[in-house]
């Protein structure tokens, strides 16, 4: 946990870097592992900085989808600190109602943080199709090497030496006034 609390706090520090004085608005789904801990470092890093929540479920739905009610409770005090909740609209299956919210984020993003293993997505709308979106349109990454888990379970893996380690792409062309910080 320490390498990738050190990545993310690094990419953090780039991208302010880059920008500074720059507002930050935070986008995230609030899921839990890799969405959490990066809004949990970005809000600590800037604590003025705007959290907007788009939701790829009803509340109520999207909470069976935590493992715990410590980690319900986590989400439900990140969302409370959202300046703006997005409710996603209806869509045909979980997956689909994920990829609707990572396109959301992917539309308002200027920059995007991503705590991945480098690996296709386990799912529609996971990290590894997020990304690769994001690729396509030539959004900025802060790619934070990270372990993920073995599929179908909640077995994490590791990188090794790698974990933790960033990776800047397209930030030699990111010209704009203000950004979103969004994984």
């Amino acid at each position: 946990m320490e390498k990738l609390c050190a990545g993310i706090d690094q990419a953090l520090a780039g991208i302010a870097e880059r920008f500074p004085g720059d507002d930050w608005t935070v986008v995230s789904c609030l899921a839990e592992g890799a969405d959490r801990l990066i809004v949990a470092r970005a809000l600590a890093y800037r604590p003025a900085a705007h959290l907007v929540v788009p939701l790829p479920l009803p509340v109520e739905d999207y909470l069976t989808d935590f493992a715990s009610d410590a980690s319900r409770r986590e989400f439900s005090r990140l969302l409370g600190q959202a300046s703006d909740v997005i409710h996603m609209p209806g869509a045909a299956s979980r997956e689909e109602a994920y990829w609707t919210a990572g396109e959301y984020i992917l539309e308002h993003a200027n920059v995007l943080i991503a705590l991945w293993d480098g690996q296709d997505a386990q799912g529609r709308g996971g990290t590894g199709e997020i990304v690769a979106v994001a690729r396509q349109r030539g959004l900025p990454l802060a790619w934070v090497h990270a372990g993920n888990r073995k599929p179908g379970t909640q077995i994490p893996t590791s990188l090794g030496e790698v974990q933790g380690r960033i990776r800047w792409e397209r930030f030699d062309r990111l010209a704009c006034e203000s950004w979103h910080e969004v994984i």
